[in-house]
């Protein structure tokens, strides 16, 4: 039996846990918060939680062109509205379901489970500090201790007007004007969310445009979609402070100007949680923002020791660490194992509308990373999305010249985090367009216009 300790209970960590417990190993999980970590207890479960209330509001005002009355009238602007404590209450609820249910499934599956806090005391070795104070010897030890919410000196957090996503779901009322500092994925995501809601928002950019890392013509739907939609946006504006007044918030810029709202949420990046673990005297190398350094099957520069998760700074989504602590697992263990491969990861921005990414992106074909070709299909000319009343959003593909591989795409629209599904296995398993093209889709659907991009990416046979 090989002893395994991993320190952190979010998805890095409980999956690290249960591949360990699966190859036969002793495996202790400590963890300071709750298991399922930040991602269940209080960012991805939570938030698209919230989403999901926000996609129902949105989906039902914009209805009134299928016929569709609130109250008798046809408005755009008819009156909906939220019990924004139930829907928090609700949110909660469930993040801490899914959090028991982990519990319950690493128990079950002979996982010790500790609530505490862990430090390394040697290259194999962890103390733990809380409920049982211990020392826990270990062959293989797995850092997955996540990240936190990056903070401004000037625009501290106090939990009622000055926020992080992590304390949105304490508010009792809904915010009548949010200020969202912020224009990457956390900050569109609850910019989106909290507008549907019937929050005015203003979303306060640093970049010239919104989603500044994702793919531009996404980008620039989901900026005309906020502002058909009357979302502000403050554009290369960067904030500098936030301070509560009698009734609110005040938000300084860097150029002077000030703006006012009811709250303040600060969505200005992640920290890792590497401190005080005592990475050092283990011979852990960090980088210069305190990520900690691994390869591609998750190994730390210590022998041994392993990382995953956020608190590496790898691609920060849930379905990473995961995978970075399956990855950590089968290695230490002596299992087969594909190191992570960063094209083949498939992302989604939870905006209204949804953004998909997998592989290779148009900024690879512009800086001529890659030799390839691309087709973008309008939802528009799909016969379901004329049902259903879609007029934005679309299906691109980008596949390899010469050989036809398909590299990279991007969906926008509803659903587009289910639909780039079927584009990630052509990506992983190197299909063609033609083969992509060739495969059948149900008609009238979302997902034929898939298809019908990838048959306008066919050449003809000289």
């Amino acid at each position: 039996m090989t002893d395994v300790v991993v320190i952190g209970g979010g998805p890095a960590g409980y999956e690290a846990a249960l591949v360990a417990r699966q190859l036969g190993a002793e495996v202790t999980l400590i963890e300071r918060d709750g298991i399922g970590g930040s991602a269940v207890l209080t960012d991805c479960v939570p938030s698209k939680t919230l989403i999901a209330t926000a996609d129902v509001i949105t989906r039902t005002r914009e209805s009134h062109a299928l016929g569709v009355l609130i109250n008798g009238s046809e408005s755009r602007d008819a009156s909906i509205s939220v019990n924004l404590a139930t829907v928090n209450g609700r949110v909660k609820e469930l993040a801490h379901a899914q959090s028991d249910d982990i519990h319950e499934r690493l128990v079950r599956e002979g996982v010790t489970v500790l609530r505490g806090r862990a430090r390394l005391s040697g290259p194999e070795t962890v103390s733990v500090a809380g409920e049982s104070n211990r020392e826990i010897p270990a062959e293989t030890i797995l850092i997955a201790t996540g990240a936190r919410p990056r903070t401004l000196p000037d625009a501290m957090p106090d939990g009622e007007r000055i926020l992080t996503w992590e304390q949105l779901y304490d508010l009792p009322e809904l915010p009548e004007r949010l200020i969202v500092v912020g224009s990457g994925v956390t900050g569109a995501e609850f910019a989106s969310a909290y507008h549907a809601l019937g929050s005015h928002v203003v979303l306060v950019s640093s970049r010239d445009r919104v989603l500044p890392g994702e793919d531009p013509d996404a980008a620039r739907v989901l900026e005309e979609v906020y502002a058909r939609r009357g979302l502000e946006i403050v554009g290369q504006s960067r904030a500098v402070s936030a301070a509560r007044t009698p009734t609110g918030v005040n938000v300084t810029l860097e150029d002077g100007r000030v703006i006012t709202g009811s709250h303040v949420l600060m969505a200005v990046g992640s920290l890792p949680n590497t401190d005080d673990l005592g990475l050092d005297e283990a011979g852990v190398a960090t980088d210069t923002a305190g990520f900690i350094t691994v390869d591609r099957v998750s190994r730390t520069s210590a022998r041994g020791i392993y990382a995953a998760g956020d608190c590496t700074g790898v691609l920060m989504l849930a379905s990473v660490a995961a995978m970075q602590g399956r990855i950590a697992m089968w290695h230490a263990l002596g299992d087969a194992v594909t190191p992570l491969d960063r094209t083949m990861v498939s992302s989604t921005v939870f905006t209204d509308p949804e953004i998909a990414t997998v592989g290779f992106t148009q900024r690879d074909l512009d800086n001529e990373t890659l030799r390839g070709d691309v087709v973008l299909l309008p939802l528009a000319t799909n016969a379901r999305a004329k049902m259903q009343d879609i007029d934005v959003g679309f299906v691109k593909i980008i596949c390899r010249r010469g050989t036809r591989i398909v590299a990279g795409a991007v969906i926008v629209g509803p659903h587009a985090s289910e639909l780039i599904h079927a584009l990630t296995l052509a990506v992983d398993q190197r299909l063609t367009v033609d083969q992509l093209a060739l495969t059948f889709t149900v008609y009238p659907s979302l997902s034929g216009s898939i298809a019908e991009a990838a048959r306008r990416l066919h050449i003809a046979a000289e």
